[in-house]
């Protein structure tokens, strides 16, 4: 904290109000989640504008969890995240790296064709991807949907990549190739270490996408066994009437995939800013 601040009592105050109201903005939509998941249903409606629901009940979560498909949805999305995560993430590192250190013919066009990529509306595209993935048998699979995502995500982690890569000095490698290693091993051992935060940023920017993704999930997959989480949601909206309470308790549930992956990289990006830098 800076002396202004400590001598300002007003500007401390302003800035404490102000963390509390952002705080209060962004969460408040996951409480209200978690209010209507917990509502029974004959008080949604007559309680909907309540803070507080004056019963609690987890006939919804049980529900969700034991009486449908969620599980299946689950896991299916579990799959379909997690492989793209995967693949994308190894694919952008190597690109990003050849693109950081390495001047090549056709880079600058290599670019502009993935920058490119990423300004076609998602609507223009689906019909051309869907027969490609029908010519090829995967209709109703979940690697056509890694196959996608993968496609997708790729150039904005790429670029992603490539700015840690850009952050991180040649001399480091440099160095390590001067003291006996290859520029693979000098990949491994210095520059790997040091881009842990760049991985991590990436592969949690790829999970939340496919973890969210619906209008390649819901043109691609039709078959029940096969459909991921958030084509699964639709499930509870039927031709008369949504279920709420059940459709509030899979959200909620929906969270923790996302809350626990971001806490399992986060020892990643801090062991990434101190780990990996050459002793002097």
């Amino acid at each position: 904290m800076s002396d202004t601040t400590r001598r300002n009592p007003m500007l401390m105050m302003g800035k404490s109000a102000a963390i509390t109201f952002y705080l209060t903005f962004a969460l408040f939509p996951l409480y209200w989640l978690l209010k209507i998941a917990l509502t029974p249903d004959r008080l949604i409606f007559t309680e909907g504008t309540n803070l507080a629901p004056s019963e609690i009940t987890f006939s919804n979560f049980t529900s969700v969890l034991f009486k449908t498909d969620f599980l299946s949805y689950f896991g299916n999305s579990l799959i379909v995240s997690l492989g793209t995560a995967a693949v994308t993430t190894v694919i952008a590192a190597g690109a990003g790296y050849a693109f950081s250190r390495f001047h090549f013919s056709g880079k600058k066009i290599i670019i502009a064709v993935m920058l490119i990529t990423q300004m076609f509306p998602l609507l223009m595209i689906i019909a051309p991807i869907y027969k490609i993935i029908a010519s090829f048998g995967l209709l109703n699979s979940l690697s056509s949907l890694i196959i996608v995502y993968t496609a997708f995500n790729i150039p904005f982690a790429t670029f992603l990549m490539q700015s840690f890569f850009d952050g991180i000095p040649r001399d480091l490698e440099e160095a390590a190739m001067m003291d006996g290693c290859t520029r693979f091993q000098a990949l491994r051992k210095v520059v790997i270490p040091l881009t842990l935060p760049g991985l991590g940023a990436t592969l949690g920017f790829v999970f939340t996408a496919a973890w969210s993704e619906l209008l390649f999930a819901l043109m691609l997959i039709s078959k029940n066994d096969t459909m991921t989480f958030p084509v699964g949601l639709l499930t509870f909206v039927s031709k008369f009437s949504v279920d709420w309470g059940q459709m509030m308790a899979a959200g909620v549930l929906a969270l923790i995939p996302s809350c626990l992956f971001f806490i399992f990289i986060q020892r990643y990006l801090v062991q990434g800013l101190t780990s990996g830098a050459v002793k002097g």
